[in-house]
């Protein structure tokens, strides 16, 4: 017998909580925080009936798309959220390994960079977007085909392999641009 979360977590997902709700609910949130931040219906303050009333209707719509074409997203959204979060931590972990070295590696990572630097980390993060999107399957909802037409495929595990990479690679060379420029370890 399964202990009492694996059940409720399988009971959950026989309602349709993973499938549906959840993904509703995030959607949701995020159509009313851009509503809110772009004021395209005035003031959001006076406007938050009208900016829940749109928001909710577009992630009914959005995620209504999933059932009515009969295409399952729990496991692809499962595995994106998994594979973002590992990304994340890999990247977390580089830096609190880092500035365990380096005095005031947040500070020092800020001047070094400018803002050119943050226009790389931008491009950089929406490729490890991009690769955790294939990874994880969650391409397929959104090119029902595939990519080039269904003919073509990444294996999974090339894929992760190649995001943990690219962040690797990417972590360390930061740190290395960072500590390089400021003039290493020396302090006012």
């Amino acid at each position: 017998m399964a202990d009492p979360f694996t059940n409720a977590i399988l009971y959950l997902k026989t309602m349709g909580f993973f499938n549906f709700l959840l993904p509703f609910m995030l959607s949701a949130a995020i159509f009313y925080g851009l509503l809110r931040k772009s004021k395209i219906f005035g003031d959001p303050d006076k406007n938050i009936t009208v900016n829940g009333v749109v928001s909710l209707v577009a992630a009914f719509m959005v995620w209504s798309y999933p059932i009515i074409a009969g295409v399952s997203v729990e496991t692809e959204l499962s595995k994106f959220f998994m594979q973002a979060t590992s990304a994340t931590l890999v990247i977390m972990v580089g830096l609190i390994i880092t500035s365990m070295f380096t005095e005031d590696l947040m500070k020092k990572l800020g001047e070094a960079l400018g803002k050119a630097g943050y226009g790389g980390i931008l491009v950089m993060g929406i490729l490890i977007g991009a690769g955790i999107l294939i990874s994880s399957g969650l391409i397929g909802v959104f090119i029902p085909g595939g990519l080039g037409g269904g003919n073509w495929s990444l294996s999974g595990d090339l894929v992760n392999i190649i995001v943990i990479l690219v962040l690797l690679v990417a972590t360390i060379g930061v740190i290395i641009f960072a500590t390089g420029k400021s003039g290493g370890g020396s302090s006012k």
